[in-house]
């Protein structure tokens, strides 16, 4: 098979991208950085911006299949920026994957798709995208979900859309480096009780759920045209895992706390803050982020373990173990 990952530079990109090669696949990458590490692999690097329509049909063409794992992340920024990038630029992927004889797209989106401001136990695929967003992150993927969902079955290209919550483990660039950097700081606290749970996506096995969708996709297959919910089996305490992170580099636990009200006033204030100055770094607290530290968000992966055998892999604890050697190691 001949797979393009946009992304693959990235965290979730590089663990497909190996994922891919293990198994003998020819890989290609189009992101926005060079990795000679992967050319050295055998991997064909395209170097490129998702709102270059042109330079994304070039990486496309010739390719089976196409994983599109490249987005703009964040909880805070100019509709514009996301906009452009997220919702344009896998309009720029679909139709680049149409000219270019791809036949399988998989997309990777996001829970917070389907996040309505409330607490979502257990929550399945009925979930409605909502009518307003706290945040353009949100907003601009889900527009960029419905249409890659409505291409599935046009010009022979079979789409499915991922929504991995709260992807974690080695080589982690982005949330375990920024909670242990606050937790040093002394500026992490519990948002509420400190009781609420999450469904939470490690790494190597959002990775593997890509690769079964993939090889499930096709004419008449279950999944084509549908969107789900991948995470691991159990839902953990969200602040009991994050101490537990934290006790990997010899933290000790969180022990602030701060009411839900409290941090959601903060939250609004600090937005009104930086529109009015157009402040272009993320705020410390924002209204959307008050609410994901304060409230359960579990989900169900019945769907995905039904229509292309989702089984993750790696249990908690050995995850746990493998992301405790990888910090030990790059300190």
């Amino acid at each position: 098979m001949k797979a393009l990952v946009t992304g693959g530079g990235g965290f979730l990109g590089r663990w497909i991208v190996d994922r891919l090669l293990e198994r003998g696949d020819q890989v290609a990458i189009y992101s926005r950085g060079d990795y000679p590490e992967l050319t050295k692999k055998g991997v064909v690097c395209h170097r490129g911006d998702l709102r270059d329509a042109g330079a994304v049909e070039q990486a496309c063409y010739g390719n089976d299949v196409v994983f599109h794992v490249a987005a703009l992340p964040g909880i805070w920024g100019k509709w514009k920026s996301y906009y452009e990038t997220n919702t344009v630029g896998t309009r720029h992927v679909l139709e680049g994957a149409r000219r270019g004889g791809v036949t399988r797209l998989i997309y990777t989106s996001s829970p917070s798709v389907v996040y309505d401001g409330k607490e979502h136990l257990n929550a399945d695929e009925s979930l409605p995208y909502p009518t307003d967003y706290l945040c353009n992150y949100p907003k601009s993927k889900a527009i960029a979900e419905q249409e890659i969902l409505q291409a599935n079955n046009t010009g022979g290209l079979y789409t499915v859309s991922l929504r991995p919550h709260l992807i974690w483990g080695p080589r982690d660039n982005h949330l375990i480096p920024r909670l242990i950097e606050r937790a040093r700081q002394g500026k992490l606290a519990k948002v509420g009780t400190g009781d609420n749970f999450v469904s939470m996506s490690y790494v190597e096995n959002a990775a593997d759920a890509h690769l079964k969708a993939c090889d499930a996709l096709g004419p008449g297959s279950a999944c084509a045209g549908k969107a789900y919910f991948i995470n691991e089996p159990h839902p953990v305490k969200l602040w009991d895992w994050i101490d537990e992170i934290l006790a990997l580099v010899d933290l000790p636990p969180v022990k602030k706390r701060v009411p839900v009200s409290v941090a959601k006033f903060a939250g609004a204030l600090m937005e009104g803050v930086y529109s009015t100055l157009r402040i272009q770094s993320e705020p410390r607290m924002t209204r959307f982020l008050a609410s994901q530290l304060s409230q359960s968000h579990t989900y169900s992966i019945e769907a995905a373990q039904r229509d292309f055998d989702y089984d993750p892999k790696v249990p908690y604890h050995e995850a746990m173990s493998r992301l405790g050697t990888w910090l030990r190691n790059h300190r």
